[in-house]
């Protein structure tokens, strides 16, 4: 199945400046188009529009809403990072509003930071994935432990994201082998930083992923994700892609593109996210990207203040 994050991971892209307009539209093409499952939100998930991250045109609520509206047979779907969104500022909400799929994340080495947020919906007999954001910074027996959290706390599903676009083919395979012994369904999120999210997603599915996350257009975080249309050609789930073709061609967003940043970010298992922080940064204080990438590969992300803190640092040690 894909899950489509268009309206998701694609608020990257734009700094979060989703439109309700837009919601509307595409809601209603993945409607006609038989799209199973659209997650709608801030880049970052529910709770996420700040200063600091960067704000939304629109309340979660809002754009919730609106989806809701144009959805009947595709699920509703939410990211949610627990520390970011709270239960009853901001699930609550959720769960009145009739979101279908409740997508809770974590670091890949945190799960245990998960478990109230999933116990939580699952009371709520909600159908909950647990998803184990920047997967390559950790060891495939660590991802087989914190999944195996997730799954204690009443998570249905498991989803793995290469939010760093690091991986490759062999390293996906892997550890959807791994997750398999958990015999919930798996899922994998790729990024195209190393233009391998459609070579990674296809190896997920050899090794047993029933998961596939999308966006039309590869649109999202950095260098982008997988492709919905590319997926929908070489694995076919029964889209109709006569609809998506039509669609891509109207979509009013432009496809992203690798850029070197990226690749650093890659390289440096970095969140794909950072680029326009390290971008503006690098310019504002004369840092070279390659050395800025090199100093902040330590950060995660909501990290994202100190990419200007270590840029203006940095600043400071070189010869006048």
């Amino acid at each position: 199945m894909y899950h489509d994050l268009t309206l998701r991971d694609g608020s990257h892209a734009i700094r979060h400046k989703l439109s309700t307009e837009t919601i509307e539209k595409y809601c209603t093409f993945a409607e006609d188009a038989g799209i199973e499952v659209v997650e709608v939100g801030h880049g970052n998930g529910l709770g996420a529009s700040s200063l600091l991250i960067g704000e939304s045109m629109h309340s979660d609520y809002e754009m919730l809403r609106v989806a809701r509206k144009h959805l009947k047979r595709t699920k509703l779907s939410v990211h949610i990072i627990p520390g970011v969104a709270t239960i009853s500022k901001d699930i609550d909400p959720a769960v009145d509003i009739g979101v279908d799929i409740f997508r809770v994340a974590s670091h890949c080495s945190e799960a245990t930071l998960t478990k109230s947020h999933i116990e939580y919906l699952h009371s709520k007999g909600k159908y909950v994935i647990g998803v184990l954001m920047m997967a390559s910074r950790c060891s495939v027996e660590t991802l087989l432990e914190e999944a195996t959290k997730m799954k204690t706390y009443g998570a249905s599903a498991i989803v793995i994201m290469d939010s760093t676009g690091s991986f490759m083919p062999c390293d996906v395979y892997e550890r959807i082998q791994s997750l398999k012994t958990l015999e919930v369904p798996i899922g994998f999120h790729g990024h195209n930083n190393m233009h391998l999210a459609v070579a990674n997603s296809l190896a997920a599915i050899d090794a047993g992923a029933t998961i596939i996350d999308v966006t039309l257009k590869g649109f999202g975080a950095g260098a982008g994700n997988t492709p919905l249309e590319v997926m929908e050609i070489l694995k076919p789930s029964g889209l109709d892609i006569q609809k998506i073709i039509q669609y891509h061609e109207v979509f009013e967003y432009t496809s992203p593109v690798c850029k070197p940043v990226n690749l650093l970010t890659a390289k440096h298992n970095l969140f794909s996210g950072f680029e326009k922080h390290i971008l503006e940064a690098s310019t504002k204080y004369s840092v070279p990207v390659t050395q800025l990438t090199n100093e902040i590969k330590h950060l995660v992300a909501g990290q994202e203040d100190l990419i200007q803190v270590i840029a203006q640092f940095l600043s400071t040690l070189q010869t006048p």
